[in-house]
């Protein structure tokens, strides 16, 4: 198994469930707490979903939205629906209820599942999915169909639905530039592009034992998750983010391998007698999202003491694209300046750092576009067809809106967001969805939505106002109001008043001036 040669046989992820439940049919495939369930019982239990699933009318393509933190249930709803050639939409559970119902029914969704902590928002919308034909509640609710109710007498028996490598496994939504969110559309090919870079470059294996710890409407969940189903290893599921949890984890299960953010890192390392903890099962940390600071990096590498990786990518490229290697983590080597960069393109993917006014590659350490192509890139958005043209171009780049360069060495290194993109604790956040949430203020007569630093999460969004005439409103009003329209960490952190935006003359905000005093003294402008 650890060679990867059983796995060419797979053609589309559902084939992940069906091999590992056959051939590792005893094997544990998911721990989540005190509950273990091996492959064969994870294959019966997708069976199970599938045939519900199918009675509910489900049937290849459709979609499956599912809103809960992580679970058991996520997997054998996300395997479930692939043994019918579904897609699972997972929905972000931290965004507010007019954004998980404009998810819903853009993907156009038959089922929503929902866990059951997540009833307020499902009461919310409940009336306004005209799509959906089935509701049902893990855990149960009076009015709506229990999960294990509705699931488990169902035969384990597989549906055998044909899947192919271009069918749509898995659509996640990234928040747009325009304020409205995208479906990314990601394939079985997508998905199965990713073993040699699980095998070779993080080193999971059929016995590796893999956190899944960051939430499974990531990219950096759900897709490192896979990352160890494909090795048919064990995945120990963490609902939701403690730090103090985190360790207990690792040294419960003795946990191999693992994918952080810094800053969770950060929080890891200040939990009274982290350092004391058990960590000589772990070989490998991988993190991403925002670079790591050189005293983090320090510090971890002493109380951990395994092996950092960092990953460089986006839902758009299902995961990691660009690899810094455990070799130039070390902050007191000839190489520390490698921290500051996200490494090297991986095997089988192409980089290319863009001058988008000429289409040509720039020189060395000059900064343009990072555009990306490989088997990892996304097939489009989902009914965007005019945004899926603008990302992916002459034949197959994708254009990331990130702002690179490359050193003499070939490193890549990031400078900026081409797209203004604010990355606030590894949660992307797009300045053009809190502006319009916020303009719908009545006291708000222009604003500005940018990116300041932040020592716990990076950066945070500030929002700059230009008040409505004869109006005064606070700072803290302004934060209230957009937390009652969005996610709270989409939300500003702090307000600034101003008299009026600068502009260009054709009228576009000037953002640049408005983040450079917050930047002043950086090496670049994110954090």
């Amino acid at each position: 198994m650890t060679n990867g040669s059983p796995l060419l046989s797979l053609r589309a992820v559902p084939d992940i469930v069906r091999l590992h439940g056959t051939n590792r049919r005893d094997h544990p495939a998911l721990v989540q707490g005190d509950t273990t369930i091996s492959w064969g019982g994870l294959y019966e239990q997708a069976c199970r979903v599938a045939n519900y699933l199918g009675s509910c009318g489900v049937s290849s393509g459709d979609r499956i939205a599912l809103l809960d933190k992580n679970s058991l249930e996520h997997f054998e709803i996300f395997f479930g629906a692939g043994l019918l050639n579904a897609v699972t939409v997972s929905v972000n559970w931290r965004l507010a209820a007019p954004e998980v119902e404009y998810i819903v029914n853009d993907a156009g969704a038959k089922v929503l599942i929902v866990g059951q902590e997540f009833l307020p928002v499902l009461h919310a919308i409940a009336d306004r999915l005209p799509m959906v034909t089935t509701v049902i509640v893990i855990g149960g609710a009076d009015g709506f169909i229990d999960f294990r109710s509705a699931v488990d007498p169902q035969p384990a028996t597989d549906p055998m639905v044909p899947a192919g490598p271009d069918d749509i496994a898995f659509q996640l939504y990234s928040s747009g530039t325009t304020g409205r969110p995208k479906g990314v559309m990601l394939s079985n090919a997508n998905f199965l592009a990713g073993i040699p870079l699980s095998r070779d470059g993080y080193r999971l294996d059929a016995d590796s034992v893999n956190m899944v710890a960051m939430p499974l409407f990531h990219i950096g969940g759900g897709g490192w998750a896979m990352c160890g189903m494909l090795h048919g290893c064990t995945s120990v599921v963490v609902r939701e983010v403690d730090p103090a949890q985190l360790i207990k984890v690792i040294e419960r299960h003795r946990v191999t391998h693992a994918f952080l953010v810094p800053a969770v890192l950060q929080f890891m390392l200040q939990v009274p007698g982290a350092a004391e903890a058990d960590y000589s099962s772990l070989e490998i940390f991988l993190y991403g999202a925002s670079p790591i600071s050189e005293d983090v990096l320090k510090r971890s590498i002493q109380v951990f003491g395994c092996t950092f990786l960092q990953a460089y990518g986006s839902t758009e490229t299902t995961g990691s694209v660009v690899l810094l290697p455990g070799a130039d983590h070390d902050p007191d080597g000839p190489n520390r300046h490698r921290l500051r960069s996200c490494g090297l393109p991986i095997p089988g993917v192409s980089v290319r750092v863009v001058d988008t006014t000429t289409g040509e590659d720039v020189p060395t350490r000059e900064v343009g576009e990072i555009w990306v192509k490989g088997p990892q890139v996304m097939q489009g958005y989902w009914n965007m067809p005019e945004e899926t043209a603008k990302s992916i171009v002459d034949g197959g780049w994708f254009r990331t809106g990130d702002a690179g360069y490359f050193d003499a060495d070939g490193y890549l290194y990031i400078h900026d967001r081409v797209k203004d993109m604010i990355v606030s604790g590894g949660e992307n956040v797009y300045p053009a969805e809190v502006e319009n949430a916020l303009m719908s203020h009545p006291d708000i007569a222009d604003v500005a939505v940018i990116a300041v630093p932040s020592d716990r999460w990076g950066e945070t969004p500030k929002a700059m106002v230009v008040r409505a005439p004869g109006t005064n409103p606070t700072e803290q009003e302004i934060i209230d109001y957009a937390r009652e329209r969005l996610a709270r960490y989409k939300c500003p952190t702090s307000v600034d008043f101003l008299e009026a935006l600068p502009r260009n003359p054709s009228g576009k905000i000037l953002k640049k001036d408005l983040r450079a005093p917050f930047w002043a003294g950086r090496d670049r402008m994110v954090n």
